[in-house]
């Protein structure tokens, strides 16, 4: 089978990357969407080097492997890369433009960022992800989270939100054409989360909140720049060296989709960027409903469920390590969604007072059935660190496994 890859970002360059290596499929065919450079070979060059990850074919074969790109066809805009055929497309933008059908292309990757909204018809003006079905795609898999643009409209049949090895059984191969791989964000989270979830329950689990210590994207700009015309957020237009920036996420909401369970929970989430080039960090604190006063919940509980969840349920996707880390040890870490920092696991448990005259809704029967109006339940607050890389260790490789998942359903 032959995949499509559209767009030639941070994501989309690592996705080739992660194929090349993988050698899934029998040919590439990249939508650039525009000239590059003063030949094919400007082209290769691009793919050949990047400042966070160093050289192709050091990442394929070590420090000793040697050039991996031969065969350049500048007027078929083909190469040959570590032995797979990739053909570069350098004409065509708009989704419905590209020629995936002439191609022989079932299955794209949309990494561009700009075609999110899966209400969208195939001729909108600006382009749209079903752009990609009218060209001649069968299946088409998005590297961000969906984003419906116009309130009021609801999530189409055709589309489905999935992080493998959390729900990709969600994915229904006669019904869902359009697939978010959510964000790195949501995928790392997902992977935090679900070992809690499977361990306490979500009765258990009273609330959430996260902070994402997030590397810098391309979305930011070196230095200061002036806003746009009806810009909200003048932070976004300030030095992505220089600064720490407060933005936003919408992880929280995206792992709803993933994790239904998380709907009966509330959660919080924010987010700092910070300038370095790649290697995030999650903090997640959770505020857990102890059974005991004698005995709460403790991090080495916590730890031991982490522990077993990664050499059990969640093996090849999340680490538990006991290490002292940085984020740049984490930067390339193959096929890890999550790795729990466990020496940084922090827990202290204390005594809520619920006075039940200010709960709402309860019956006058319950108070007066009470000899307190006031309960003490013991709530453990859980501090709990995990990394990710935000582009190829963590992200770009989970979204090539979950494209391989697809391929294999695509008859």
């Amino acid at each position: 089978m032959k995949l499509g890859i559209n767009g030639m970002g941070r994501i989309g360059k690592l996705t080739l990357w992660h194929h090349l290596a993988n050698k899934t499929f029998s040919e590439l065919v990249v939508n650039v969407g525009r000239p590059v450079g003063k030949s094919l070979e400007d082209l290769a060059h691009a793919v050949e080097h990047d400042s966070s990850y160093g050289r192709l074919t050091h990442f394929l074969n070590g420090y000793h492997g040697q050039r991996v790109i031969e065969e350049l066809d500048e007027e078929r805009g083909r190469m040959v890369i570590n032995g797979t055929p990739v053909h570069f497309l350098r004409s065509h933008r708009n989704p419905r433009e590209i020629g995936w059908r002439s191609h022989g292309v079932r299955l794209v990757v949309d990494c561009t960022g700009v075609f999110t909204d899966p209400t969208l018809a195939a001729d909108a003006s600006n382009g749209s992800l079903r752009g990609h079905l009218e060209a001649g795609a069968e299946k088409v898999l998005l590297s961000a989270p969906f984003k419906i643009k116009t309130s009021g409209l609801s999530m189409p049949d055709d589309a489905v939100t999935t992080v493998m090895g959390i729900n990709d059984e969600m994915y229904i191969p006669g019904q869902h054409n359009l697939i978010s791989a959510a964000s790195c964000t949501t995928t790392c989270l997902a992977y935090m989360m679900k070992p809690m979830l499977d361990h306490f329950g979500a009765d258990r689990i009273l609330s959430a909140s996260m902070v994402t210590v997030h590397a810098t994207t391309s979305s930011q700009v070196v230095l200061d720049a002036l806003p746009a015309a009806n810009a909200s957020d003048l932070r976004k237009n300030r030095s992505v060296m220089n600064n720490l920036i407060l933005t936003t996420t919408g992880a929280a909401k995206a792992l709803r989709l993933v994790l239904p369970e998380m709907a009966d929970i509330g959660m919080m989430a924010e987010s700092v960027r910070v300038p370095v080039a790649a290697g995030s960090l999650i903090i997640l604190t959770l505020n857990l409903q102890s059974e005991s006063r004698d005995n709460p919940v403790n991090r080495t509980d916590i730890n031991t469920i982490y522990q077993e969840a990664a050499e059990g349920a969640c093996q090849g996707y999340l680490v538990y390590s006991a290490a002292q880390n940085v984020s740049a040890d984490m930067v390339g870490l193959p096929l890890a969604a999550a790795i729990i920092e466990g020496t940084e696991t922090h827990t202290r448990t204390a005594y809520t007072r619920v006075n039940l005259d200010h709960i709402p809704n309860l019956p006058q029967a319950v108070r007066d059935a009470m000899l307190s109006h006031t309960l003490e339940v013991p709530v453990t607050q859980a501090v709990v660190y995990g990394w990710y890389d935000n582009e190829l260790g963590s992200y770009a490789n989970m979204l090539g496994k979950l494209t391989a998942h697809i391929a294999d359903k695509i008859l």
